[in-house]
């Protein structure tokens, strides 16, 4: 007997009962990012190598250890993409979107990273994503924040979430820093653990974001990115927190935050949780004002972020009220002989037509009545539509109430619509 295949480790399938909580919160982000005139880009899964090399840096860990890359029949490096700020830059400079213009964008999809799969972090992710490109203010870095609040409070999210803020500066003050804290870190080289002495010759401000405690205690008398600011900087980042001020929207400075991607400056920020353990940034972004000119275009302001779809998931199953995300059905139809199961077809189709949203399940295969029954109990669904002879010749259709106690009563099909309008649940 030949093996079963399963799936790559770290790649997942979604299945019905995941789905649908998926597509609610896809759904809520595009009704969200409409809301604020944000237009979805769709982007290709593969691209060259040399995109990410060159928009993420060839000294990160994410292009030295964890991108998927291969040759395809041409010679050509490719890679299944590992993010997606870079690929929707290729596409708005490839498509003439972004020079002289202003443009907000979102997309969501898979992404790849070879690592180490665990809770809410898979080789196969997904992200959801927002650039905008050619608004130089502190306000679009506002707005970009201010969609993420929205959208946190119209998943129920608001209260389980923090954001954390910081600014990286110019990219000259972003200099003067990593060469400030390259020294201090030097001169303690052997406190280092073996992941922050690589990290110190290749990309050291990425040690401000190490978990080991012991390289946090040794950060604790560190420089700090907030006093290298040049001063276009410290007023933006003023402006800046002073709208959320005016918004609402409360905040936390946290000057160890930096983004682990070269092209970030000035903003960065993340929204954390403790409900996923370790894990706990649930969003992330900032200001990435040189990667557009980094690819080959002309100097172009840029701000975004992305969220990933996993976490955010196991975010609403943990913190959220999400019974009423289910695949189960509201109607089972069903109907007895031969005329009854052809007629449930039909039917079935009248229901949709008349309660638009409704899950209509129609029981196929025949089977006695007890049978049929038991499928419509084990489908979930809230009512049984049932047709027999007498049903099918008064035009009307026998109800039973599956979730209730209550007795089953008959109804004209021209009614179905009026009678179930108010009692179907809310999706």
């Amino acid at each position: 007997m030949s093996k079963n295949i399963q799936a790559i480790r770290g790649m997942n399938d979604i299945l019905p009962q995941q789905s649908v909580k998926w597509r609610y919160l896809e759904d809520t982000v595009r009704a969200v990012l409409s809301s604020y005139g944000y237009g979805e880009i769709r982007l290709p899964i593969v691209e060259y190598t040399d995109l990410f090399k060159r928009s993420i840096g060839e000294v990160t860990d994410i292009v030295e250890k964890e991108m998927y890359t291969f040759e395809d029949r041409n010679g050509e490096s490719l890679t299944l993409r590992p993010e997606g700020t870079a690929s929707c830059v290729r596409a708005g400079q490839e498509h003439g979107l972004l020079y002289n213009q202003i443009q907000r964008l979102w997309y969501t999809g898979p992404m790849f990273r070879y690592e180490k799969p665990q809770k809410g972090r898979y080789r196969q992710f997904h992200q959801i994503g927002v650039e905008t490109f050619g608004m130089n203010g502190p306000d679009i870095d506002a707005e970009v924040i201010m969609v993420t609040a929205r959208l946190w409070r119209d998943l129920g999210l608001i209260d389980h979430v923090t954001l954390q803020l910081n600014s990286l500066g110019s990219n000259q003050a972003r200099a003067d820093y990593k060469a400030a804290l390259v020294n201090y870190l030097t001169e303690r080289k052997d406190q280092l653990d073996e992941d922050s002495q690589r990290r110190l010759d290749s990309n050291p401000l990425r040690i401000l974001d190490s978990k080991n405690p012991d390289m946090q205690a040794l950060l604790a008398d560190a420089p700090v990115l907030l006093e290298y600011l040049d001063e276009e900087s410290k007023q933006h980042f003023e402006s800046l927190k002073a709208q959320l001020d005016l918004a609402g929207i409360a905040y936390e400075i946290n000057p160890r935050l930096v983004r682990g991607l070269d092209y970030y400056c000035k903003t960065v920020f993340e929204w954390v949780t403790d409900a996923l353990g370790a894990q706990g940034t649930v969003c992330a972004g900032g200001r990435y004002d040189g990667l557009v000119e980094q690819l080959g275009g002309k100097t172009t302001p840029a701000v975004g972020f992305a969220m990933g779809v996993e976490r955010l998931v196991l975010l609403l199953e943990t913190l959220t009220d999400s019974e009423h995300l289910t695949t189960n059905p509201d109607f089972y139809v069903m109907g007895m002989g031969e005329a009854g199961q052809q007629q449930a077809l039909l039917l079935a189709e009248k229901v949709r037509d008349q309660l638009p949203g409704a899950m209509v399940l129609a029981h196929c295969g025949g089977g006695k009545f007890k049978k049929q029954m038991k499928k419509a109990d084990d489908s979930g669904a809230q009512f049984a539509l049932i047709l027999g002879e007498d049903e099918i010749a008064a035009n009307t259709v026998g109800v039973k109430f599956l979730r209730e106690d209550a007795e089953q009563i008959t109804l004209a099909q021209a009614d179905i619509a009026e009678y179930f309008k108010d009692r179907l649940t809310v999706r």
